[in-house]
């Protein structure tokens, strides 16, 4: 698949953020299912103790997602085109890793993220560095 885009880096910024509002619509919708709020009270959800490293590592989550609108839209071509093709693969990790067992509406979620991920990297990949427009040539 080939992408001609006239400006990458405003593409890859709102490609992340469309992921980060996929996570947060996931979220308010796990609010919907019967006893999420119970849960979340006790402390534990599906079984598993919510620990201060266990929120470290969901805000990490949201966080580098959160960091690539900017990064994408400020780092210079060749840092910004590698951040992006190595944090793409990372991400996917995460959202995959958090859903092991997942239900309908989290594989839904978890789908539309994987392919707006799956965009950004071949976004990225395929992000020719810009023709120098500084040089004399004669």
């Amino acid at each position: 698949m080939t992408y001609n885009i006239a400006n990458p880096r405003i593409l890859l910024s709102v490609l992340w953020i469309f992921i980060i509002l996929n996570f947060f619509a996931r979220d308010i919708h796990e609010l919907i299912r019967p006893g999420m709020l119970e849960q979340m009270m006790s402390g534990t959800i599906d079984g598993v103790v919510v620990t201060e490293v266990l929120m470290l590592l969901g805000w990490l989550m949201i966080e580098i997602p959160i960091l690539m609108t900017i990064l994408a839209l400020l780092l210079p071509h060749g840092i910004n085109r590698k951040a992006n093709i190595v944090v793409g693969p990372l991400t996917m990790t995460m959202i995959v890793t958090m859903n092991l067992k997942p239900d309908l509406d989290n594989v839904f979620f978890m789908g539309i993220q994987l392919i707006a991920l799956i965009a950004i990297i071949g976004i990225a990949w395929q992000w020719q560095a810009p023709e120098r427009t500084d040089v004399i040539t004669s």
